[in-house]
């Protein structure tokens, strides 16, 4: 099955580099399973990067207020129209997965996401939050389990 990862965020800005830092740790323990990618596009801008692939994992920090930061959460993409503005790259997801859809584009049928909850993702240049990186090697784990691979930590 023809499997994207892809880490959304900017690794400039404090804890929104979280996907992005993830998908780099995931490139070389998932090169024969899943192309693993990075950007930081986000809403319908996306959508060029998904076409032709059957499976898709998106990778992202998310600011809900409703967990502890670094809490690892999947999100269903059916529920993200409740929950848009908790980070920009959701803003549009919704609406470019329709629009696959309606085009009858070649889209993942298959598409999960897993986000990190955070404290600071605005901070020009600023740290990452103690607990938001420590939670890149469960977040890691949780996108090998989903492609059914081995945990990419060792115990």
């Amino acid at each position: 099955m023809k499997t994207l990862v892809l880490g959304l965020g900017n690794d400039i800005l404090a804890d929104d580099a979280v996907g992005i830092l993830a998908a780099r740790a995931l490139k070389d323990r998932l090169g024969n399973v899943a192309d693993v990618q990075e950007t930081s596009w986000h809403g319908v801008a996306l959508l060029e990067l998904f076409i032709g692939y059957e499976r898709a994992i998106l990778l992202d920090a998310v600011m809900t207020g409703k967990h502890a930061p670094g809490t690892v959460i999947e999100i269903n993409p059916d529920e993200l129209a409740p929950i848009q503005g908790a980070s920009p790259h959701f803003t549009g997801l919704p609406e470019m997965i329709a629009m696959a859809k309606e085009l009858e584009l070649e889209f993942p049928k298959n598409f999960r996401i897993f986000a990190v909850e955070v404290a600071d993702p605005h901070t020009i240049g600023g740290e990452m939050t103690p607990a938001v990186r420590d939670a890149i090697p469960a977040l890691c784990d949780r996108v090998c389990a989903a492609l059914g691979q081995p945990p990419a930590t060792k115990e």
